[in-house]
């Protein structure tokens, strides 16, 4: 995911994370907050469930980030292994923090290292060599966990699946390392001029300044867009139930059936 002329086909993922936390942190300060928000227990609804997904989401992204690469060649097997490496630091980097500043790792933590982890390569994979994978998969998991966890208490926002937190930031923080991480320097692929059709030369600088540029054109452009979105459906049909429906539950009272016996 490098913003210049030395681009390769694994922008696409990166741009989607980032859309996607930008509007999630919109949607969430354009709501408001559930009822009994930070006053409430509000458990995660199945770890059972959260456990199952993530290990599909884990299998399925190899498919997006390997895929990209158009072809079963070196690309390919080096995009594999640096998405797999990369997810293991996060996930350790993670159950560390975690287990330092709340006594003990938790399952839940694992699940969310390992997807910060996913999205924090996905822009480099391959684009970066292996130990820049997992410096960069470490760095998400750190990160991540400080979105989740201290960003969003000073943002003071309701964002219930932590999305800004995890996808958000490690979209931003994996497409500014990118341009770190690819130099040849550090082991990575370098770019490539497609006016040349050679090998070009990589000035770390300007490439921050190119991802950097980037970056805040998704944030700005997906900020925007989904503000207007999110301020026209509240205008026409309504963003929100009523408080007695938000209590019941919307599994009962917009489905009109429940997900488990009582």
């Amino acid at each position: 995911f490098l913003f210049n002329k030395g681009a390769l086909d694994f922008a696409g993922g990166t741009v989607v994370h980032i859309n996607a936390g930008v509007a999630a942190l919109v949607g969430a300060l354009v709501i408001g907050p559930r009822i009994g928000y930070r006053r409430e227990s509000m458990p995660p609804h199945s770890l059972t469930m959260t456990m199952v997904g993530a290990s599909l989401l884990f299998v399925g992204w190899f498919g997006f980030n390997v895929g990209s690469a158009m072809e079963a060649g070196a690309t390919a097997g080096l995009a594999f292994f640096n998405t797999l490496v990369a997810t293991c630091a996060a996930t350790v980097a993670w159950t560390m923090v975690e287990a330092v500043f709340k006594g003990k790792p938790s399952m839940l933590g694992a699940v969310s290292g390992a997807i910060a982890g996913l999205v924090v390569i996905t822009p480099a994979c391959g684009l970066v060599g292996p130990m820049g994978a997992i410096v960069m998969g470490f760095l998400g998991g750190l990160v991540c966990y400080w979105g989740v966890n201290g960003l969003k208490r000073m943002l003071g926002v309701d964002d219930s699946l932590d999305v800004f937190g995890v996808h958000g930031v490690g979209g931003i923080l994996g497409a500014l390392l990118t341009g770190v991480f690819a130099s040849p320097e550090l082991g990575g692929a370098g770019v490539w001029d497609y006016v040349a059709n050679a090998p070009g030369t990589f000035d770390m600088g300007g490439q921050m300044i190119a991802q950097a540029w980037g970056v805040g054109t998704a944030v700005l452009w997906s900020g925007v867009v989904s503000y207007v979105a999110f301020k026209l459906i509240d205008m026409s049909i309504g963003l929100r139930v009523s408080p007695d429906d938000e209590r019941e539950g919307l599994d009962i009272t917009t489905h009109g059936e429940s997900a488990y016996h009582s």
